[in-house]
């Protein structure tokens, strides 16, 4: 899918990656970026076109899908994540809320979107995922566990959407320079370079792209003797 002239719709465009996302699309020639976020006065990029979009809401999500009728490329951007383990007090709420944010809320806007896609052409869908859609990190559990099913509800609806023509790109990365991993440890790769090598792989009509080196690390110890997921 070629980038120029494209409509996107971001969700959670207001900052982040979803904020780098509406910069990249603008500087490639986009006709049209719709920024989704649940308050939409926090949307400050020029150029962009705010709209109020909770991903957890039902009516929010139609009611943008009736207005942005001429949306060709969707990314699920948004997502929330909160560091506690599984069998923590209070977790499962913490699942529940994290399972509506990454994974009920990217299916709802594929499900509404889809329609949309193919009477503009098919288009395509970027699902923000993650390296820990493969792995599990101290304090992770219920994070990669929305992000494992996000993974698997992406692969079904490339298959899906297949004869409809719409493109769907998995994007996983490891820890982003973004708010939302301000306090993981380790080294973390710039939204700027995670969007361009997404951005180049939709191009490139690629249905997976691994933005950073952890991601490929993961990867490629998935098929290991002793998968990387066990630890």
């Amino acid at each position: 899918m070629k980038i120029e002239n494209t409509v996107a719709l971001i969700t959670g465009a207001n900052r982040g990656l979803g904020l780098a996302f509406a910069k990249a699309l603008l500087d490639r020639g986009a006709r049209k970026v719709y920024a989704g976020a649940r308050d939409p006065s926090k949307v400050t990029l020029p150029g962009v076109v705010p709209v109020r979009l909770d991903v957890t809401r039902l009516e929010e999500v139609e009611a943008v899908a009736r207005e942005a009728g001429d949306v060709t490329l969707v990314i699920n951007n948004a997502g929330i994540t909160k560091h506690v383990d599984l069998l923590a007090e209070g977790a499962p709420k913490v699942v529940r809320d994290i399972f509506e944010a990454n994974f009920l809320g990217p299916l709802t806007m594929s499900r509404a979107f889809a329609p949309v896609l193919a009477r503009n052409g098919g288009g395509a869908i970027i699902n923000v995922l993650s390296a820990l859609s493969w792995v599990v990190l101290p304090g992770t559990g219920p994070y990669s566990a929305s992000k494992a099913a996000a993974w698997s509800m992406t692969n079904g609806l490339r298959k899906e959407l297949q004869e409809q023509k719409t493109q769907v790109l998995a994007l996983h990365a490891g820890y982003i320079d973004t708010d939302m991993a301000r306090n993981a440890p380790g080294p973390k790769v710039k939204p700027e370079e995670v969007v361009r090598t997404t951005l180049d792989a939709l191009e490139a009509g690629k249905d997976e792209v691994l933005a950073d080196d952890f991601s490929k690390r993961v990867k490629r110890g998935l098929s290991a003797e002793r998968g990387v997921y066990l630890g």
